[in-house]
Order: structure tokens, then sequence, then C-alpha cells
């Protein structure tokens, strides 16, 4: 459990640690869920709007509502999806501001392990889509090492610095996520686990992205500067260079689907 909330305030931070990321694992996510053009989505955790741009871009969405606890990011957001199909507003993915029904598909992109009760979380989400819609999330595999800089989690670990994981890391779980999703009367519950790969010019670069994330630049941050190098050299020995002197890295998600009954 996480001693505090995670929050995300830089929208350009997120997008540089993060945001790839999120799009590379939703590219598939969304084949796999494979809807109708057409729908009205929430995306509920929308961040600076990755996963709101990837909705509009692939899905041809009537409009995305996006909910997000940061002010800044949410900021990011309309700026960034100006024009488009897309509106934004703060709040708790707990209680979700919209009317019953509302929705044809609602979402969480990387967001179900910081909703502080996942449970609640996703009866929301059941409450805000019509009968017949859709209920899904992808959430990197905490547990199974599939976070994208978990090199450099497990590495800092080993030196004794302990990055702060979301507060709940179980509901990432590929064996936790169907049985809450049956809990909120869901059917059709289906899971998969999705791997991608991001390569990066050389390991400087890794390195530069894995510190933009707020947990694991703090942490870094609050070490001395000899355990810092030391981390830095673990980690350097685990991601070999290709032939040009790049990194690929790699990250697993799971995600879930279901149908309103």
């Amino acid at each position: 459990m996480a001693d505090a909330p995670i929050v995300f305030n830089d929208g350009a931070a997120y997008e540089e640690f993060m945001g790839v990321w999120s799009r590379l694992a939703g590219e598939v996510f969304l084949d796999w869920l494979a809807p109708p053009p057409g729908l009205r989505w929430a995306d509920i955790g929308c961040g600076n709007g990755a996963s709101t741009e990837m909705l509009i871009d692939r899905c041809a969405p009537t409009m995305v509502e996006g909910i997000d606890p940061s002010p800044a990011q949410l900021a990011y957001a309309r700026d960034r999806l100006a024009g488009r199909p897309a509106r934004f507003r703060q709040g708790s993915a707990m209680e979700l501001p919209f009317a019953d029904a509302e929705f044809d598909a609602a979402i969480m992109a990387l967001v179900l392990f910081f909703v502080p009760e996942p449970a609640r979380g996703v009866a929301e989400m059941v409450r805000v889509v019509r009968p017949g819609g859709i209920v899904a999330a992808y959430a990197w595999d905490l547990a199974g090492g599939g976070f994208p800089v978990a090199a450099v989690h497990e590495e800092a670990k080993a030196m004794g610095v302990t990055v702060p994981l979301p507060p709940s890391a179980e509901a990432s779980r590929r064996d936790v996520m169907p049985a809450l999703w049956s809990a909120a009367g869901l059917r059709e519950v289906d899971t998969r686990s999705i791997t991608v790969t991001r390569r990066f010019a050389d390991f400087d670069a890794y390195w530069a992205v894995s510190q933009r994330g707020p947990t694991t630049g703090a942490a870094l941050a609050s070490a001395p500067e000899s355990q810092r190098n030391a981390i830095k050299e673990r980690v350097r020995a685990r991601l070999p260079l290709d032939a040009d002197g790049g990194i690929t890295a790699s990250a697993t998600a799971n995600a879930v689907k279901g149908v309103k009954a």
C-alpha cells in the first residue's frame, strides 16, 4: 500500500513517461474490444488525454467524456484535443459525475490500480453505462513485473530504495480482474495479457524517461548520489544494447472486459 496518493500533475512529463506506453498497449486493447463506431464513451482517469485521443482516432465516437482528479492533467487534455469530440471535467472514479446509463462504453486505461476501492470504481462504470454497453480496463501487471520501468524499481529495491506502489496494485492481477467484473454484475467477462515493446535511442534516453514518473523520480532523487549511481549501473547491466546502441524495453498489461446485463 502507498502511504500517500500517487498524483500526476504534469501532462507533458506524463506524456513522455507513460503516454507512449499507454498508446502502445491501448492499440492492442482497442483491437481486442473491437467496438462499433458512433458510441458515447466515458474515459475514467483520462489523465492528459492520451487514452481519449486514442479513442477518437480509432473508434469514431460521437463523444468522449473524460474525468480525472488532476486539474493540470485536464488542462493539458483540453489543449491537446481542442476541437475534437471530447469534454473533460474533474472528479473521482469512485463517484462519477454522470447520470445512470449515460454512455455506451466506459474504460479505465492504466487507472484501476490507482482507485482506492476498485470494486466501487467498477460499480460506478457499470452504473453510467447502458444495458448492453461495454465496461473495460487495462492496467500494468505490477505483480508480474509488467510495469514499463520494473527494472528500475527492482534494482532500486535491491539497493534499499523503495518506489511506492499504487494503492490497489493487486487489482491489476489477471486473476483478480474477472472477479471484480463479475461481482459488478457484468456478463461475458473476458481477460487477456498485452505485451508491448518500446525502443529507446540509448540507455540514457531510457533512464531519463524513467525519472519522469512522480514516484520513481522522487524516490531516486531522495537517495544519495552514490546510491542513485549504483542503481543506474545495475539497471544498465540488465538492458542489453542492440547493434545501433539502442535499448528495447517491454511491458505487460492485463486487460478485462464485460457487457452490462
